[in-house]
Order: C-alpha cells, then sequence, then structure tokens
C-alpha cells in the first residue's frame, strides 16, 4: 500500500501515516527502487492498534505502547496496557467510594472508615501518585481544607483523604479546579448535591466508555501483535 491508501482508511492524511512511521509508532516502511513507501498489512494493524488505544489509554500512553510493541519488546508494552487498567479499576473504586459516601451524607460527618489518618502531605501525595506541590495548589483553589498541628504542618484527616480521592478522579475527566471546589464543598456541606450527582453520573459513563474502548483496543493490539509475529517468520 502506498501512504494514501493507508491514510484513507481512517480519514487521515499521508503525512501523518508518515509521520508515525517517523515516530516509530509502526514499523519502516519498504522502500521501491525510487525510493516510495511500500505498507504491509502489518502496518495496517499498527495503525488501527495506535488509533484505537488512544480513546482507551490516551495519546502518551498509547505511545509508549506502540514504541514498546513495535521495538519488539513485548513485557513492557503489556505493563503499560497493565496499568491503564489498573488506572480504571482504581477510578471505578474511587467512584463506588464517593457513591456511598453520598448515600449516607444526611445522616452524619463521613467518615471514612478504615482509612488510616492523618496524613501528611507528603503520606497523601504518595498515596495518590501526585507530587505535593499539586496538592497545595489544589488547597489554594479550595479543593482541599486540612488542618494544621501546632507546628503548621498540614493534616490531612479521613474526610480529606476522601475529598482528595475525588478530586483526583474529577481531575482526571479534565474538570477543573474551580468546579472540583464546588462540588467538594457541597458534598463537605450536604447542601444541594444535585451537581454532585449528575457530575458522578457522568464519570460512569465515561468510565463505562473508558472500559470499552480498552476491550477494543486490546484486541486490535493483539492483532498488530500477531501480525508482527507473522513477519518476522516470514523473513
Amino acid at each position: 500500500m502506498r501512504p494514501v491508501d493507508l491514510a484513507r482508511r481512517h480519514g487521515l492524511s499521508p503525512q501523518t501515516v508518515r509521520n508515525y512511521e517517523d515516530a516509530g509508532i509502526i514499523p519502516p516502511a519498504h522502500r521501491s527502487r525510487t525510493g516510495y513507501r511500500d505498507y504491509t498489512a502489518t502496518h495496517a494493524a499498527g495503525l488501527a492498534a495506535y488509533l484505537a488505544l488512544v480513546p482507551a489509554f490516551g495519546y502518551s500512553t498509547s505511545r509508549r505502547i506502540m514504541h514498546a510493541a513495535t521495538g519488539g519488546r513485548l513485557d513492557e508494552a503489556l505493563e503499560y496496557v497493565d496499568d491503564g487498567h489498573a488506572l480504571l479499576a482504581r477510578d471505578r473504586g474511587t467512584l463506588r467510594t464517593v457513591e456511598a459516601a453520598l448515600a449516607h451524607l444526611g445522616a452524619a460527618a463521613p467518615d471514612a472508615a478504615g482509612t488510616r489518618a492523618p496524613y501528611s502531605i507528603g503520606e497523601l501525595a504518595r498515596h495518590l501518585a501526585l507530587n505535593p506541590a499539586t496538592l497545595r495548589t489544589w488547597e489554594r483553589a479550595g479543593v482541599l481544607t486540612p488542618r494544621r498541628d501546632p507546628r503548621g504542618h498540614r493534616q490531612y484527616l479521613a474526610q480529606d483523604v476522601r475529598d482528595a480521592e475525588l478530586a483526583h478522579l474529577l481531575r482526571r475527566g479534565g474538570r477543573p479546579l474551580g468546579a472540583i471546589a464546588t462540588v467538594l464543598g457541597e458534598l463537605r456541606d450536604a447542601g444541594s448535591l444535585e451537581a454532585l450527582a449528575s457530575t458522578l453520573e457522568g464519570w460512569r459513563r465515561d468510565l463505562t466508555s473508558r472500559g470499552r474502548a480498552q476491550l477494543y483496543a486490546a484486541g486490535q493490539l493483539s492483532a498488530y501483535l500477531d501480525a508482527l509475529d507473522r513477519s518476522v517468520r516470514t523473513g
């Protein structure tokens, strides 16, 4: 196939296909005697895999997966896929935690039973796999409201940990800090929860969409890996 043939299948420009090749996302093309690129079914499978991975894992992780797969580093590619699945599972767990907290908001101030607290800023940052500077930014925006000990050090109690986990979930979904601060304010004050319920329902739909995208991407990536294996066996 010519670049234009491969590009036309996916509504891309031929230059975009060449860029993906140059970036190592798909293997180097065969060259004709006159220097023109000649793509094969393996390249087509690679392009299909990458385009399926993007909505499932995002651009950065998808590129890492393809670089590793195309470079013959199968274990590395699968580790990136595993990390994406683990992140989705964690997001689902956080969503369930928040929904459970909402069900009991009217009764008492929520205490996450069994949650280790208080956390220092460093401990909470490690728990969320974030930089402490991010938590300070969230505090300035009103997302988090930790108390201070007599020495002035931040202390994150069970409710603060829950709020931080919810903020992390919403932030990954692209929600602005101002909106997250409003949602958490509603959660803390047990006031109007309509906006919070709507946000959580939207996130449930997003997680379902991401899960289905990951299933589809897994099939496309598997097909690409099979094509790479065949190309090696046939020389």
